[in-house]
């Protein structure tokens, strides 16, 4: 027998457990909502074992957020652009921006994102668990607002508080209407308007005068 290929398919058959995991979780949720999806259930509509469900993922909390962050992961091509310090702000920043809008134009995330919030109203602290976890994946705001603050062209002593005022910018208009009135995901244009606007008023806010 080949031994590499007898330590591969052990692995190749746990990956696509994983993701049929997932998969029966993201039906699930949204057909019965968070408190009434279970385990056995995500297990059942998976086809395998409620033991290999809790091997992937330790909690429904946990299973949630893995769900997220691959909506967020498959909305993404490559990763979020690093800042540079030779390049203009205006265009970085809007090229992270568009990042972020692409996620909120998905079905499936806004469908979720529901999902999220209505437990969350039933239940505070797991509230706080889920916004905690969807927070991780804005860091990319926060990593660059940081990195140009420190090479001096943005006055933002507060990265996180900067970042938050900015997702908040680009939330009001391409995520809050949709996810709690029923609105309509925004046109390419729309969300190009979205992006400038926010751009334009955070560094009209925080681009140092230097």
């Amino acid at each position: 027998m080949n031994t590499r290929t007898a330590d591969l398919t052990p692995q190749r058959l746990t990956d696509r457990k994983r993701v049929a995991v997932i998969a029966a979780a993201i039906e699930e949720f949204l057909a019965a909502g968070f408190d009434a999806t279970s385990m056995d259930r995500i297990a059942a509509r998976a086809n395998v074992s409620k033991r290999t469900v809790y091997n992937h993922f330790p909690s429904k909390e946990a299973l949630f957020a893995a769900i997220l962050h691959r909506l967020w992961e498959a909305s993404h091509e490559g990763e979020a652009p690093a800042y540079r310090g030779d390049q203009p702000l205006r265009p970085q920043l809007m090229a992270l921006l568009t990042r972020k809008l692409r996620l909120m134009n998905d079905d499936a995330f806004l469908s979720l994102a529901r999902v999220a919030i209505a437990a969350g109203i039933h239940s505070p602290e797991r509230a706080r668990d889920m916004v905690a976890r969807m927070g991780e994946r804005e860091e990319d705001l926060t990593v660059w607002i940081r990195a140009a603050a420190m090479d001096g062209r943005l006055a933002a002593d507060d990265p996180v508080f900067a970042s938050q005022q900015l997702q908040g910018l680009v939330k009001g208009f391409a995520f809050w209407p949709q996810v709690t009135m029923g609105q309509p995901p925004l046109t390419d244009d729309e969300r190009s308007r979205v992006a400038a606007s926010a751009a334009d008023m955070f560094l009209a806010c925080y681009a140092s005068a230097s």
